[in-house]
């Protein structure tokens, strides 16, 4: 009995020992598998943290730039009236067509005056018989066949019938519309045997070239309005095409309501393209040229904080240390190592100061100097740090007057 319960306890104990060295090695394991999973999911979030990124880069450079007053405003002709004639009656022919471009005197429109030319003739006849009768009365008096007063009735009838045929003769020449100066006729309304009243407006005519341009400037920039001062004005009838002219007068006095200051300035418009009423947008070139360092907009990201760039440098990213300062990265043969995905590029985020804007481009006054590589597309995926690849195959737009492109 008791030879059995010694047999037993070295089996037990071996068990035991089994056991133990069984849970050890599990244990041991399962450190073994947290460690390196541990490791493995840092190398993957170490590896994912800044991946490459494409973006497009442009070198910060100076730029002459011209500063100007853009004001919009109205096309009017130098010379422009709407014709009408001064008296009533049927219309006996048109002389020109719509559209056409007439000299100073050129004949438009004849009203019918076949009765008014009869009493003209009338009237001359009338003239001439006064004129006989001054003569002979001039005549008498010469001999005393007749008295003063007689002479004086005489000469008083021939100056009455010469002014009645005057009169006349300019009532024959209202029935006549003639071009009071040379310029283009706009659609005559106007056809043969039409009655048309006095004052009724028949055809306009325009002088076009040079024409007028009025615009309106706040008063704090009236004092940058110089007559003779460069102008260039756009429409969106011709896109991409300006028209050169100078500032010929100013307002003497400025608009209680809107405190604005009215401008003409006088545009060459040789092709005639330029009509009265069109709009208009002006820029005046106000003040001497200035040298800013320019960049695109779109390469500024725009913050309440403040606006920054993304300046480009060679390498990799500096380590950092404990307390997040970056250190010096040590490169090989004096070439810049090439970071994750082959990137030999990073970027660092910038704070600058921004100064005046023209069309797409936009001036830096600090933050930046000249030559630095500054991305201008594809800010939104980067921060400090970021490895990034350059394709500068499509650029923003970095026009200093731009123009809107319509399909």
């Amino acid at each position: 009995m008791n030879v059995k319960r010694h047999s037993a306890r070295p089996k037990l104990r071996k068990r035991l020992i089994i056991v133990v060295v069984a849970v050890v090695v599990l244990f041991a394991l399962l450190v073994a598998f947290n460690t390196v999973k541990g490791i493995m999911i840092g190398k993957f979030m170490k590896s994912m943290a800044n991946p490459p990124q494409t973006v497009s880069t442009m070198v910060a450079r100076y730029q002459d730039w011209q500063p100007h007053v853009e004001a919009f405003g109205n096309v009017r002709a130098v010379h422009g009236a709407d014709l009408a004639f001064d008296v009533s009656g049927l219309v006996d022919s048109v002389e020109v067509k719509s559209g056409t471009d007439v000299k100073k005197g050129q004949v438009l429109i004849k009203l019918n005056d076949d009765q008014d030319r009869a009493t003209l003739e009338a009237l001359r006849a009338k003239a001439s018989l006064a004129e006989l009768t001054a003569k002979r009365a001039k005549q008498q008096l010469a001999v005393k066949a007749i008295s003063q007063a007689s002479y004086d009735e005489a000469m008083a009838d021939l100056k009455n019938a010469r002014a009645q045929a005057d009169a006349q003769a300019a009532l024959v020449a209202k029935k006549t519309l003639r071009a009071p100066f040379s310029g283009r006729i706009g659609i005559i309304t106007a056809n043969p045997g039409q009655y048309i009243d006095a004052g009724a407006s028949v055809v306009t005519l325009q002088q076009l070239d040079p024409v007028y341009v009025d615009f309106t400037v706040p008063q704090s920039s009236l004092e940058r309005m110089r007559v003779g001062g460069q102008v260039e004005v756009s429409t969106d009838a011709f896109a991409g095409k300006s028209f050169v002219g100078k500032v010929s007068a100013t307002d003497p006095k400025i608009d209680l309501s809107t405190r604005n200051a009215g401008v003409e300035a006088t545009v060459a418009n040789p092709d005639e393209l330029l009509v009265p009423g069109m709009f208009a947008k002006v820029a005046v070139d106000a003040g001497e040229q200035q040298r800013y360092l320019t960049l695109p907009q779109t390469s500024v990201s725009y913050a309440p904080y403040g606006d920054t760039v993304f300046v480009v440098h060679e390498g990799q990213p500096p380590a950092r240390d404990a307390n997040g300062q970056p250190q010096p990265a040590a490169s090989a043969g004096g070439k810049p190592a090439q970071g994750k995905g082959g990137a030999s590029h990073y970027v660092q985020q910038v704070i600058v100061k921004l100064g005046p804007t023209r069309g797409d481009q936009v001036a830096i006054l600090s933050g930046i100097k000249q030559g630095d590589v500054i991305v201008t597309s594809g800010q939104l995926k980067l921060k400090n740090d970021t490895p990034v690849t350059i394709n500068n195959k499509v650029q923003p737009a970095f026009s200093p007057n731009p123009n809107p492109v319509e399909e």
